[in-house]
């Protein structure tokens, strides 16, 4: 592998063996490789926090490596039917829950819509498990979902307990991971399909 004798970020190490332009614009791979290093650096952990100590193996430092691991997986070259077309996200916490190295043992990629599943507002619940939220006009507990299409939310009703209303969203989001899991199974790499399927809800996630 050829090198060119400066890190990306610090990091990364582009070479020579694969263009990183596509029609005068980054190409979609070498895009989602900057994006990536990104993540491994303070600079973008002082800007989002919940990505402090986010890494990535000796492998995926190196753009030819992770050029040529893109080609060879599932949904690289997919294009996600619904909405917007949207091609599928890289992901590097859905097989293995928690995780925080970029590798390609822990990476896949997944449609939008799925990803759009595990998106996460600790802002909204303060203080409550997923899910949940206080309804300060109301005076009530609330457990909400997002069924990650569309920005839709769909109410699952006011409890009097946090525990209540938890128990109603982790029934409710993962009967919606397995709906949807089936609904893309075709498209899916079978990793994927199974951790979808065994997907199980924590108050803290």
């Amino acid at each position: 592998m050829k090198k060119s004798a400066k890190l990306v970020f610090g990091i990364g190490i582009k070479g020579m063996d694969y263009e990183t332009r596509e029609g005068g614009k980054p190409s979609r791979v070498y895009t989602l490789w900057l994006n990536m290093l990104r993540r491994c650096t303070q600079k973008y952990w002082d800007k989002y926090p919940t990505y402090t100590g986010v890494s990535c193996s000796e492998n995926f430092k190196s753009y030819t490596f992770f050029y040529e691991w893109c080609q060879e997986q599932v949904g690289f070259r997919n294009i996600d039917g619904i909405g917007a077309r949207s091609i599928y996200h890289l992901d590097k916490d859905l097989l293995i829950k928690g995780n925080k190295v970029y590798s390609e043992y822990t990476c896949c990629f997944v449609p939008s819509r799925i990803n759009k599943l595990f998106v996460k507002r600790n802002a909204k619940r303060g203080k409550f498990p997923i899910g949940v939220h206080y309804d300060k006009i109301g005076g009530r507990i609330i457990a909400a979902q997002s069924n990650g299409c569309g920005g839709k939310t769909k109410y699952l009703g006011s409890f009097d307990t946090p525990q209540e209303a938890f128990l109603a969203y982790k029934t409710f989001k993962e009967a919606l991971i397995k709906e949807v899991a089936n609904e893309y199974k075709e498209m899916l790499d079978s990793r994927v399909y199974e951790a979808l399927m065994n997907y199980e809800v924590n108050e803290n996630d």
